[in-house]
């Protein structure tokens, strides 16, 4: 028997797949150093964990309405009106399992067979996937290192089509931590207006921004846009509630409400618990999103210039979330023993072996001639970590 095409045709993670090698090797007893999480490596607020451990003996533990709690809702229409200056209703969010939970709905929801999904590469991984198993057909527009990874709104009109449905959106952006500038948002906006797709706005790392970068989200530029995005965010990322499992949409009051009847039919609601925990997350968290920023500033500093200083390779500096997507096009071609470094795959295998360290190749997103680093680990980690991969890769000739 069987199974479905549409699943059999779909990648593993590779990022988790890195991740479950780290963790393999450890378990054996071999010291690895990790560069692939992408999660906070700091605790969940100690007030968050005390919020819902209170839900939790008060009962809040059977079904909620599918599309998440009227107060997490009202909680996050909030939000939105204070920090991004955006007025939704409550009735205008639903709450998923997590972002990438969200970004299904939406993309499964507003996607046709044979639909076009531009997405701006380097890019998340998933996003590929998900628009494919959707019926959708991904279109790529390549923002390169001249550009610092930035997507235009040029590239983007290059690839528009009369079966062009949505733009995928992720600023800052993962892998390769680029912003995308207002001025440029505008533009990009502009031409979503102008030749009717949507705008799936995946703001995930939004509070996690360096050198003074102000978040913009894209659908305050106009009513016109607003009416045209899907906005998807979480708690994840800014909060280091990676397990906890909430993301949530905002966007059109029609694709919204379709979003929440396809989830009751799939997962019903979020954690209950959960939710009531994620409230006061949105509500009392300023200190540590201020403390953990200071903290990825700081690494952020201290990953780029190890990795400059290593002849052959190029970090630019990334304007926010908590990666650099360095280049190692200087590496290409040149060999230790029987290993040679082709591509990202085989620098990823090299540094694994020689160095016992773990980083993501840059081929799942789109650029096989970079590798994806995470500096959300500690200061210790990152100065031993480079000091192995510096002294493995001078071994290359």
């Amino acid at each position: 028997m069987n199974i479905s095409k549409k699943v059999a045709a779909i990648a593993p993670s590779m990022t988790l797949a890195i991740n479950a090698k780290e963790k393999q090797m450890k378990a054996e007893g071999i010291d690895v150093i990790g560069f692939g999480a992408g999660e906070p490596d700091f605790d969940t607020p100690q007030h968050v964990k005390d919020a819902c451990i209170k839900a939790i003996r008060d009962g809040v533990t059977k079904y909620t309405p599918s599309e998440g709690t009227p107060a997490l809702r009202k909680a996050i229409a909030e939000k939105l009106e204070a920090e991004n200056g955006l007025k939704y209703a409550p009735g205008d969010i639903v709450v998923s399992c997590g972002a990438k939970h969200s970004l299904f709905n939406a993309i499964f929801t507003i996607t046709n067979d044979g639909d076009e999904i531009i997405i701006p590469a380097p890019y998340w991984l998933t996003y590929p996937e998900q628009v494919s198993v959707s019926g959708g057909v991904p279109v790529y527009a390549y923002a390169g290192e001249s550009t610092s990874y930035r997507i235009t709104a040029d590239l983007i009109r290059s690839k528009v089509t009369p079966k062009t449905k949505a733009l995928v959106l992720n600023s800052p952006s993962n892998p390769s931590g680029a912003v995308v500038d207002a001025r440029e948002l505008e533009k990009i906006a502009a031409l979503a207006v102008d030749k009717k797709f949507y705008i799936i706005s995946d703001e995930i790392y939004e509070k996690i921004l360096y050198d003074g970068k102000k978040h913009v989200s894209i659908a305050s530029l106009s009513p016109e846009v607003k009416a045209q995005t899907i906005l998807v965010n979480g708690f994840s990322k800014s909060f280091s509630m990676t397990g906890w499992r909430l993301g949530y949409t905002a966007g059109p009051k029609n694709v919204i409400a379709a979003m929440s009847n396809f989830q009751s039919h799939s997962t019903s609601n979020p954690t209950s618990f959960a939710q009531a925990a994620a409230i006061t997350a949105i509500k009392d968290s300023s200190d540590f999103v201020k403390m953990m920023l200071e903290s990825f500033a700081r690494r952020r500093k201290l990953i780029v210039d190890r990795l400059n200083a290593i002849p052959g390779m190029k970090c630019l500096n990334p304007d926010g979330a908590f990666y650099v997507y360095p280049s190692i096009k200087g590496f290409i071609g040149r060999k230790k023993g029987s290993c040679e470094i082709k591509d990202a795959m085989s620098m990823t295998e090299y540094l694994l072996a020689e160095a016992r360290v773990a980083v993501v190749p840059g081929t799942p997103f789109g650029s096989p001639e970079n590798i994806r680093m995470s500096y959300a680990t500690s200061d210790e980690k990152i100065k031993n970590g480079l000091d192995r991969m510096e002294t493995a890769l001078k071994q290359l000739q």
